[in-house]
């Protein structure tokens, strides 16, 4: 006999209640089912708790990643049929679950996370079975514990550390924000944005040497060792990096894109600027051997020769300046113009690598400086003038439009 159409999806749904792989228990086969073999995570519930249910189908996701003969997946309504369960394992708040070994005995309290992956990741450790669930992506943040946290703030980089527990709420309102920030400046090689379970037995002694007294809390170790720094702003990606950019000397984004600033040296742009503003190229010549001895002082290089710089800066912020110099030299204003557009293009392509993405941005933002010298001229003017010729030149410009409109609007009435 067939099924018509319309009854197919509540046999579906039928189905899908029924098939749950969480075994109920109870006072009559709790002892028949847990210690017969196999070891359990069992959940002591009350269905009329809210976290109860929000937990609910998490634990049957958690069912359905373990084999059924390897690992059993219970629960019981300690405030029901379970209650005497409830009572006998000494369950005071709900949900409680505890993990019984194959042979039974003293339960262990699971105290961790009640998402899927600490779940199973639990399971996993005390069953030795590995589950079906496909493992996380590893995090953006360094994840720093008693065996290389000593090692970690000695190493000469800028360290920020998040000392956070997994029970704590904050801390995983944090993570996700943490996780971004930790992303963009993944780049950087002398920053490390780590995190540390300072709740671990293993890691309660370095909290507490640091000044741990609540989670999450948040420092900062710079690379001249001079002690943490606690971190008091927002909790936000962009006062995190705010902050790291502050400390560090970095030049990041929220995002991880690279600012303007990133790449330039105030020294060289005058030089850029005033390069590429030369009236001669004998002029340029003597400007691009000042730029040639100030990145060989950069880079503590003795010699003055472009190659030379070059080679020993690698990579260094000053090398690009004097190859766009000798690109200029060699062949014409046109190439800052072709070269400016050219890496403008490849910034906008979605398959760039990270790391190259840096390099083309630092070089756009260097070759930015190659401007001609009238606006650095005013500024230099206005810098120099006093607050008095600031406003008589104000007043005086002012003046003048008013004069130019009363004119244009005269000539627009005589014509009308």
């Amino acid at each position: 006999m067939r099924l018509p159409s319309i009854l197919l999806p509540l046999v579906t749904l039928a189905f899908s209640v029924t098939a749950s792989k969480v075994v109920d228990l109870d006072g009559d086969n709790f002892d028949k089912l847990v210690g017969a073999g196999k070891p359990a995570l069992v959940e002591f519930f009350a269905p009329w708790l809210l976290s109860c249910r929000n937990l609910a189908p998490v634990y049957e996701q958690l069912a359905d990643a373990f084999p059924t003969g390897k690992v059993l997946i219970a629960k019981t309504d300690a405030d029901g049929a379970g209650k005497s369960l409830g009572k006998r394992f000494g369950v005071k708040g709900y949900p409680t679950l505890k993990w019984f070994g194959p042979d039974g005995g003293e339960p262990v309290d699971y105290e961790g996370g009640r998402d899927l992956d600490s779940l199973a990741k639990f399971v996993t450790e005390k069953s030795g079975v590995k589950s079906s669930i496909k493992p996380p992506p590893p995090p953006a943040a360094l994840e720093v514990d008693n065996k290389n946290y000593h090692q970690l703030i000695s190493s000469g980089k800028d360290v920020l550390i998040a000392f956070t527990a997994p029970w704590c709420g904050h801390c995983k309102s944090l993570k996700p924000v943490y996780e971004k920030v930790a992303t963009a400046f993944k780049n950087e090689k002398n920053v490390v944005v780590a995190q540390m379970n300072a709740d671990a037995d293993e890691n309660k002694e370095i909290a507490s040497e640091v000044g741990v007294q609540g989670f999450p809390t948040i420092k900062f170790f710079p690379k001249d060792g001079s002690g943490p720094v606690n971190y008091a702003s927002a909790r936000s990606e962009e006062a995190f990096v705010e902050f790291l950019n502050e400390k560090a000397g970095t030049h990041r984004a929220v995002g991880g894109r690279l600012l303007p600033t990133a790449g330039k040296v105030l020294a060289l742009d005058q030089l850029a600027s005033k390069f590429f503003s030369a009236a001669s190229s004998s002029d340029r010549s003597s400007i691009l051997e000042q730029a040639q001895a100030y990145v060989a002082k950069l880079t503590g290089s003795a010699k003055t020769g472009a190659e030379d710089v070059v080679k020993r800066a690698n990579g260094s912020e000053g090398e690009y300046y004097i190859k766009a110099m000798q690109r200029v030299v060699e062949k014409g204003e046109d190439w800052l113009s072709k070269e400016t557009t050219r890496i403008g293009k490849l910034l906008q392509s979605p398959s760039l690598a990270p790391e190259k993405l840096d390099e083309l941005q630092r070089k756009n933002n260097i070759l930015s400086a190659f401007v001609h010298r009238k606006f650095d001229e005013a500024a230099d003017a206005l810098s120099d003038a006093s607050l008095d010729d600031v406003e008589e030149a104000v007043r005086h410009a002012t003046a003048s439009v008013k004069v130019a409109a009363g004119q244009a609007t005269d000539r627009v009435k005589q014509e009308l």
